[in-house]
Protein backbone atom coordinates (compact mmCIF):
# COMPACT_ATOMS: atom_id res chain seq x y z
CA UNK A 1 0.00 0.00 0.00
CA UNK A 2 1.20 3.47 -0.95
CA UNK A 3 2.78 5.52 1.85
CA UNK A 4 1.12 8.80 2.95
CA UNK A 5 3.41 9.75 5.99
CA UNK A 6 6.37 11.16 3.63
CA UNK A 7 8.56 14.13 5.34
CA UNK A 8 6.97 16.31 2.77
CA UNK A 9 3.50 15.66 3.28
CA UNK A 10 4.11 16.20 7.66
CA UNK A 11 6.13 19.35 6.78
CA UNK A 12 3.23 20.47 4.72
CA UNK A 13 0.44 18.97 6.84
CA UNK A 14 2.23 21.22 10.20
CA UNK A 15 2.56 24.57 8.09
CA UNK A 16 -1.41 24.11 7.47
CA UNK A 17 -2.13 23.30 11.12
CA UNK A 18 -0.50 26.63 11.84
CA UNK A 19 -1.95 28.98 9.52
CA UNK A 20 -5.02 27.33 10.31
CA UNK A 21 -4.61 28.48 14.38
CA UNK A 22 -4.13 31.33 13.42
CA UNK A 23 -7.49 31.25 11.08
CA UNK A 24 -9.54 29.89 13.39
CA UNK A 25 -9.30 32.44 16.23
CA UNK A 26 -10.93 34.73 14.34
CA UNK A 27 -13.89 32.35 14.70
CA UNK A 28 -14.38 34.89 17.53
CA UNK A 29 -14.04 37.74 15.34
CA UNK A 30 -17.56 38.75 15.19
CA UNK A 31 -17.68 39.57 18.98
CA UNK A 32 -14.69 42.10 18.32
CA UNK A 33 -17.46 43.53 15.88
CA UNK A 34 -19.98 43.16 18.58
CA UNK A 35 -17.82 45.60 20.86
CA UNK A 36 -17.81 48.48 18.23
CA UNK A 37 -21.58 48.02 17.72
CA UNK A 38 -21.90 46.06 14.61
CA UNK A 39 -25.03 44.68 13.31
CA UNK A 40 -25.69 41.23 12.09
CA UNK A 41 -25.67 42.95 9.05
CA UNK A 42 -22.36 44.49 9.10
CA UNK A 43 -20.70 41.41 10.31
CA UNK A 44 -21.42 39.11 7.61
CA UNK A 45 -20.49 42.14 5.13
CA UNK A 46 -17.18 42.33 6.77
CA UNK A 47 -16.62 38.46 6.67
CA UNK A 48 -17.80 38.59 3.14
CA UNK A 49 -15.64 41.50 2.11
CA UNK A 50 -12.83 39.43 3.44
CA UNK A 51 -13.98 36.57 1.36
CA UNK A 52 -14.77 38.61 -2.17
CA UNK A 53 -10.89 39.53 -2.19
CA UNK A 54 -10.41 35.61 -1.72
CA UNK A 55 -12.37 35.31 -4.59
CA UNK A 56 -11.16 38.10 -6.96
CA UNK A 57 -7.16 36.75 -6.76
CA UNK A 58 -7.61 33.28 -6.85
CA UNK A 59 -7.61 32.89 -11.06
CA UNK A 60 -4.11 34.34 -10.25
CA UNK A 61 -3.63 32.07 -7.73
CA UNK A 62 -4.16 29.21 -9.52
CA UNK A 63 -2.33 30.30 -12.06
CA UNK A 64 0.91 30.77 -10.74
CA UNK A 65 0.55 27.79 -8.75
CA UNK A 66 0.61 25.75 -11.96
CA UNK A 67 3.13 27.98 -13.97
CA UNK A 68 6.06 28.33 -11.29
CA UNK A 69 4.89 25.97 -8.82
CA UNK A 70 3.22 25.59 -5.25
CA UNK A 71 6.60 26.90 -2.88
CA UNK A 72 6.98 30.66 -4.04
CA UNK A 73 2.66 31.15 -3.46
CA UNK A 74 3.29 29.30 -0.33
CA UNK A 75 5.76 31.83 0.71
CA UNK A 76 4.25 35.02 -0.22
CA UNK A 77 0.85 33.63 1.65
CA UNK A 78 2.81 32.92 4.97
CA UNK A 79 4.42 36.42 4.68
CA UNK A 80 1.13 38.10 3.85
CA UNK A 81 -0.20 36.29 6.40
CA UNK A 82 2.31 37.36 9.61
CA UNK A 83 1.83 40.85 8.36
CA UNK A 84 -2.09 41.30 7.67
CA UNK A 85 -2.34 40.28 11.22
CA UNK A 86 0.00 42.58 12.76
CA UNK A 87 -2.11 44.83 11.01
CA UNK A 88 -5.13 44.26 13.46
CA UNK A 89 -3.37 45.51 16.46
CA UNK A 90 -3.77 48.95 14.46
CA UNK A 91 -8.09 48.51 14.27
CA UNK A 92 -10.03 51.22 16.56
CA UNK A 93 -13.44 51.02 15.69
CA UNK A 94 -15.60 50.17 12.39
CA UNK A 95 -13.82 53.12 10.31
CA UNK A 96 -12.38 52.28 6.65
CA UNK A 97 -9.17 50.66 8.09
CA UNK A 98 -11.12 47.97 9.25
CA UNK A 99 -12.02 46.83 6.13
CA UNK A 100 -8.69 47.54 4.29
CA UNK A 101 -7.56 45.06 6.80
CA UNK A 102 -10.07 42.35 6.13
CA UNK A 103 -9.10 42.73 2.18
CA UNK A 104 -5.56 42.31 2.72
CA UNK A 105 -6.48 38.98 4.54
CA UNK A 106 -8.56 37.70 2.46
CA UNK A 107 -5.85 38.16 -0.19
CA UNK A 108 -3.61 36.48 2.57
CA UNK A 109 -5.44 33.47 3.28
CA UNK A 110 -6.54 32.85 -0.38
CA UNK A 111 -2.76 32.35 -1.07
CA UNK A 112 -1.54 30.28 1.82
CA UNK A 113 -4.88 27.76 2.04
CA UNK A 114 -4.85 26.77 -2.10
CA UNK A 115 -1.24 26.57 -2.39
CA UNK A 116 -0.95 24.41 1.24
CA UNK A 117 -4.25 22.24 0.02
CA UNK A 118 -2.75 22.00 -3.22
CA UNK A 119 0.86 20.92 -2.04
CA UNK A 120 -0.68 18.59 0.59
CA UNK A 121 -3.22 16.67 -3.01
CA UNK A 122 0.32 16.67 -4.73
CA UNK A 123 2.07 14.20 -2.04
CA UNK A 124 -1.16 11.77 -1.50
CA UNK A 125 -0.86 9.02 -3.95
CA UNK A 126 -3.99 8.18 -6.12
CA UNK A 127 -4.87 4.93 -4.66
CA UNK A 128 -5.42 6.56 -1.20
CA UNK A 129 -6.34 9.98 -2.51
CA UNK A 130 -9.42 10.30 -0.34
CA UNK A 131 -7.92 9.05 2.57
CA UNK A 132 -5.04 10.86 1.92
CA UNK A 133 -6.84 14.27 1.74
CA UNK A 134 -9.13 13.46 4.66
CA UNK A 135 -5.95 12.58 6.58
CA UNK A 136 -4.43 16.40 5.29
CA UNK A 137 -7.64 18.17 6.33
CA UNK A 138 -6.83 17.31 9.92
CA UNK A 139 -4.68 19.83 10.20
CA UNK A 140 -7.69 22.01 9.44
CA UNK A 141 -10.20 21.03 11.57
CA UNK A 142 -8.10 20.70 14.75
CA UNK A 143 -7.57 24.27 14.74
CA UNK A 144 -11.19 24.60 14.73
CA UNK A 145 -11.75 22.88 18.08
CA UNK A 146 -8.28 24.25 19.52
CA UNK A 147 -9.56 27.92 18.46
CA UNK A 148 -12.82 28.20 19.59
CA UNK A 149 -11.32 26.63 23.19
CA UNK A 150 -8.52 28.58 23.25
CA UNK A 151 -10.48 31.73 22.22
CA UNK A 152 -12.59 31.40 24.43
CA UNK A 153 -9.25 31.03 27.46
CA UNK A 154 -7.58 33.85 26.15
CA UNK A 155 -10.74 36.25 25.91
CA UNK A 156 -11.78 34.98 29.49
CA UNK A 157 -8.03 36.46 30.75
CA UNK A 158 -7.35 39.18 28.34
CA UNK A 159 -8.76 41.35 25.57
CA UNK A 160 -8.81 40.81 21.62
CA UNK A 161 -5.50 42.07 21.22
CA UNK A 162 -4.32 39.20 22.86
CA UNK A 163 -6.11 36.95 21.12
CA UNK A 164 -4.22 38.51 17.46
CA UNK A 165 -0.44 38.81 19.01
CA UNK A 166 -1.55 34.72 19.54
CA UNK A 167 -2.83 34.12 16.06
CA UNK A 168 0.29 35.86 14.85
CA UNK A 169 2.61 33.52 16.69
CA UNK A 170 0.93 31.19 14.67
CA UNK A 171 1.65 32.60 11.26
CA UNK A 172 5.16 32.74 12.45
CA UNK A 173 5.48 29.27 13.28
CA UNK A 174 3.79 28.44 9.64
CA UNK A 175 5.81 30.24 8.00
CA UNK A 176 9.32 28.72 9.63
CA UNK A 177 7.52 25.65 8.54
CA UNK A 178 6.79 26.46 5.00
CA UNK A 179 10.46 27.30 4.24
CA UNK A 180 11.49 23.62 3.69
CA UNK A 181 8.76 22.79 1.61
CA UNK A 182 10.69 21.98 -2.45
CA UNK A 183 7.74 21.42 -5.29
CA UNK A 184 8.26 17.97 -7.38
CA UNK A 185 9.37 18.06 -10.79
CA UNK A 186 6.55 19.40 -12.58
CA UNK A 187 4.93 17.36 -16.09
CA UNK A 188 5.55 18.38 -19.12
CA UNK A 189 2.08 19.33 -20.29
CA UNK A 190 1.01 22.82 -20.85
CA UNK A 191 -1.76 24.34 -18.58
CA UNK A 192 -5.16 24.97 -19.40
CA UNK A 193 -6.57 28.48 -19.22
CA UNK A 194 -7.90 29.07 -15.47
CA UNK A 195 -11.28 29.39 -17.20
CA UNK A 196 -11.45 26.03 -18.85
CA UNK A 197 -11.19 24.55 -15.18
CA UNK A 198 -14.43 26.45 -14.26
CA UNK A 199 -16.30 25.34 -17.01
CA UNK A 200 -14.92 21.70 -17.84
CA UNK A 201 -18.48 19.43 -17.75
CA UNK A 202 -16.92 17.53 -15.28
CA UNK A 203 -16.21 19.49 -12.51
CA UNK A 204 -19.47 21.96 -12.85
CA UNK A 205 -21.83 19.22 -10.34
CA UNK A 206 -18.66 19.47 -7.82
CA UNK A 207 -18.68 23.23 -7.98
CA UNK A 208 -22.35 23.48 -7.12
CA UNK A 209 -22.45 20.96 -4.86
CA UNK A 210 -18.96 23.21 -3.08
CA UNK A 211 -20.80 26.05 -3.12
CA UNK A 212 -23.75 25.18 -1.24
CA UNK A 213 -21.64 23.36 0.76
CA UNK A 214 -19.78 26.21 1.78
CA UNK A 215 -22.45 28.75 1.75
CA UNK A 216 -24.23 26.18 4.66
CA UNK A 217 -20.74 26.25 6.76
CA UNK A 218 -21.15 30.22 7.31
CA UNK A 219 -24.52 29.56 9.20
CA UNK A 220 -21.97 28.45 12.15
CA UNK A 221 -18.37 29.25 11.03
CA UNK A 222 -19.98 33.45 11.10
CA UNK A 223 -22.89 33.56 13.48
CA UNK A 224 -22.31 31.02 16.13
CA UNK A 225 -20.55 33.50 18.26
CA UNK A 226 -23.15 36.17 17.89
CA UNK A 227 -25.87 33.63 18.55
CA UNK A 228 -23.93 32.20 22.06
CA UNK A 229 -23.63 35.97 23.12
CA UNK A 230 -27.17 36.95 22.21
CA UNK A 231 -29.43 34.24 23.62
CA UNK A 232 -26.46 32.85 26.04
CA UNK A 233 -27.07 29.34 24.86
CA UNK A 234 -24.37 26.98 24.58
CA UNK A 235 -20.53 27.51 23.86
CA UNK A 236 -18.18 28.25 21.23
CA UNK A 237 -15.57 26.42 22.43
CA UNK A 238 -18.26 23.65 23.29
CA UNK A 239 -19.89 23.48 19.83
CA UNK A 240 -16.73 23.17 17.56
CA UNK A 241 -15.00 20.96 20.16
CA UNK A 242 -18.02 18.05 19.04
CA UNK A 243 -17.43 19.58 15.97
CA UNK A 244 -14.05 19.01 15.10
CA UNK A 245 -13.05 15.92 17.61
CA UNK A 246 -16.12 13.55 15.84
CA UNK A 247 -14.91 14.65 12.59
CA UNK A 248 -11.31 13.54 12.94
CA UNK A 249 -11.91 10.50 14.80
CA UNK A 250 -13.81 9.69 12.13
CA UNK A 251 -11.18 10.75 9.51
CA UNK A 252 -8.31 8.50 11.93
CA UNK A 253 -10.38 5.69 12.03
CA UNK A 254 -13.05 6.02 9.54
CA UNK A 255 -11.01 7.54 6.48
CA UNK A 256 -10.94 5.07 4.03
CA UNK A 257 -14.78 4.14 4.37
CA UNK A 258 -15.36 6.27 0.58
CA UNK A 259 -12.31 4.47 -1.35
CA UNK A 260 -13.45 1.19 -0.25
CA UNK A 261 -17.28 1.44 -0.29
CA UNK A 262 -17.70 4.45 -3.11
CA UNK A 263 -17.43 8.01 -2.27
CA UNK A 264 -20.86 8.98 -3.43
CA UNK A 265 -22.50 6.28 -1.20
CA UNK A 266 -21.08 7.86 1.82
CA UNK A 267 -21.32 11.79 0.63
CA UNK A 268 -24.87 11.53 0.69
CA UNK A 269 -25.15 10.55 4.11
CA UNK A 270 -22.83 12.32 5.16
CA UNK A 271 -24.75 15.59 3.62
CA UNK A 272 -28.33 14.44 5.58
CA UNK A 273 -25.92 14.64 9.15
CA UNK A 274 -24.76 18.05 8.26
CA UNK A 275 -28.85 19.01 7.62
CA UNK A 276 -29.67 17.35 10.93
CA UNK A 277 -27.42 19.72 12.46
CA UNK A 278 -28.26 22.52 11.22
CA UNK A 279 -32.31 21.68 12.42
CA UNK A 280 -30.94 20.54 16.22
CA UNK A 281 -29.23 23.68 16.05
CA UNK A 282 -32.51 25.81 14.90
CA UNK A 283 -34.12 23.99 18.15
CA UNK A 284 -31.81 24.30 20.24
CA UNK A 285 -32.53 25.64 24.02
CA UNK A 286 -29.67 24.46 26.01
CA UNK A 287 -25.81 23.72 26.06
CA UNK A 288 -26.24 20.08 25.17
CA UNK A 289 -28.38 20.70 22.04
CA UNK A 290 -25.95 22.71 20.66
CA UNK A 291 -23.23 19.95 21.26
CA UNK A 292 -25.29 17.58 19.50
CA UNK A 293 -25.69 19.89 16.58
CA UNK A 294 -21.67 20.35 16.52
CA UNK A 295 -21.16 16.52 16.50
CA UNK A 296 -23.93 15.95 13.85
CA UNK A 297 -22.37 18.81 11.59
CA UNK A 298 -18.42 17.61 11.85
CA UNK A 299 -19.60 14.12 11.15
CA UNK A 300 -20.91 15.32 7.93
CA UNK A 301 -18.18 17.83 7.58
CA UNK A 302 -15.67 14.54 8.27
CA UNK A 303 -16.67 12.91 5.04
CA UNK A 304 -18.25 15.91 2.47
CA UNK A 305 -14.80 18.04 2.33
CA UNK A 306 -12.35 15.29 1.19
CA UNK A 307 -14.70 13.43 -0.74
CA UNK A 308 -15.99 16.39 -2.89
CA UNK A 309 -12.10 17.13 -2.42
CA UNK A 310 -10.71 13.82 -3.84
CA UNK A 311 -13.19 14.00 -6.57
CA UNK A 312 -11.89 17.07 -8.13
CA UNK A 313 -8.53 16.39 -7.85
CA UNK A 314 -9.60 13.07 -9.73
CA UNK A 315 -11.59 14.78 -12.12
CA UNK A 316 -8.46 17.57 -13.17
CA UNK A 317 -5.56 17.06 -15.06
CA UNK A 318 -2.42 17.35 -13.36
CA UNK A 319 -0.80 20.25 -15.42
CA UNK A 320 -4.28 22.34 -14.29
CA UNK A 321 -4.56 20.69 -10.86
CA UNK A 322 -3.36 24.08 -8.85
CA UNK A 323 -6.61 25.93 -11.16
CA UNK A 324 -8.85 22.74 -10.22
CA UNK A 325 -7.83 23.69 -6.35
CA UNK A 326 -7.91 27.28 -6.47
CA UNK A 327 -11.59 27.14 -7.89
CA UNK A 328 -12.43 24.43 -4.80
CA UNK A 329 -11.04 26.92 -2.07
CA UNK A 330 -12.72 29.81 -3.67
CA UNK A 331 -15.80 28.47 -3.64
CA UNK A 332 -15.95 28.23 0.35
CA UNK A 333 -15.08 32.27 -0.15
CA UNK A 334 -17.62 32.58 -2.54
CA UNK A 335 -20.03 30.73 -0.41
CA UNK A 336 -19.32 32.92 2.73
CA UNK A 337 -19.59 36.14 0.49
CA UNK A 338 -23.02 34.92 -0.03
CA UNK A 339 -23.98 33.87 2.66
CA UNK A 340 -22.66 36.13 5.43
CA UNK A 341 -25.16 38.92 3.89
CA UNK A 342 -28.07 36.23 3.32
CA UNK A 343 -27.78 34.65 6.58
CA UNK A 344 -27.31 37.84 8.58
CA UNK A 345 -30.62 39.31 7.27
CA UNK A 346 -32.35 35.88 7.98
CA UNK A 347 -31.24 36.92 11.89
CA UNK A 348 -31.82 40.38 11.11
CA UNK A 349 -35.83 40.13 9.77
CA UNK A 350 -36.50 36.66 11.36
CA UNK A 351 -34.51 35.42 14.05
CA UNK A 352 -31.27 32.55 14.57
CA UNK A 353 -33.65 29.38 14.30
CA UNK A 354 -34.95 31.19 10.89
CA UNK A 355 -31.55 31.22 9.89
CA UNK A 356 -30.20 27.67 11.05
CA UNK A 357 -33.62 26.48 9.21
CA UNK A 358 -32.65 28.70 6.04
CA UNK A 359 -29.07 26.58 5.82
CA UNK A 360 -30.94 23.13 6.61
CA UNK A 361 -33.16 23.65 3.65
CA UNK A 362 -30.27 24.90 1.34
CA UNK A 363 -28.26 22.23 1.59
CA UNK A 364 -31.33 19.97 1.53
CA UNK A 365 -31.94 21.17 -2.10
CA UNK A 366 -28.56 21.52 -3.08
CA UNK A 367 -27.80 18.00 -2.13
CA UNK A 368 -30.64 17.08 -4.68
CA UNK A 369 -30.18 19.39 -7.56
CA UNK A 370 -25.98 17.78 -7.16
CA UNK A 371 -27.67 13.87 -7.25
CA UNK A 372 -29.62 15.14 -10.36
CA UNK A 373 -27.11 16.85 -12.06
CA UNK A 374 -24.24 14.14 -11.55
CA UNK A 375 -26.24 11.43 -12.13
CA UNK A 376 -27.06 12.85 -16.02
CA UNK A 377 -23.37 13.75 -16.31
CA UNK A 378 -22.14 10.09 -15.39
CA UNK A 379 -24.66 8.65 -18.05
CA UNK A 380 -23.26 11.55 -20.92
CA UNK A 381 -19.57 10.95 -19.64
CA UNK A 382 -18.58 8.55 -17.50
CA UNK A 383 -15.85 10.01 -15.27
CA UNK A 384 -11.91 8.92 -14.63
CA UNK A 385 -8.66 10.29 -14.00
CA UNK A 386 -8.36 12.89 -16.38
CA UNK A 387 -4.40 12.45 -18.06
CA UNK A 388 -1.44 14.64 -16.75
Amino acid sequence: MPRLLTRRFTLAWLANLSQEMAWALFIHFPGFLLGFGASAIEIGLLVGLTALASVVVRPWVGRAMDTYGRRPVIIAGNLGNVAVLALYLTVTGLGPWIYVVRILHGIAAALLFTSLFTYGADQVPSARRTEGLALFGISALLPIALGGLLGDAILEAGTFTDLFLTALGFAGLALLLSLPLRDAPRGTSVPMRFWASVTARNLRPLWWLTFVFAMALTAYFTFLKTFVVETGIGSVGAFFAAYSSIAITLRLFAGSLPDRVGQTKVLYPALASMTIGFVVLALAGNGTMVVAAGLLSGAGHAYAFPIMFAMVVTRSRKADRGSAIAIFTGLFDLGTLIGGPVLGAAIHYGSYPTMFFTAAAWTLLGTVVFARWEGRSVRVQPFSSTPP
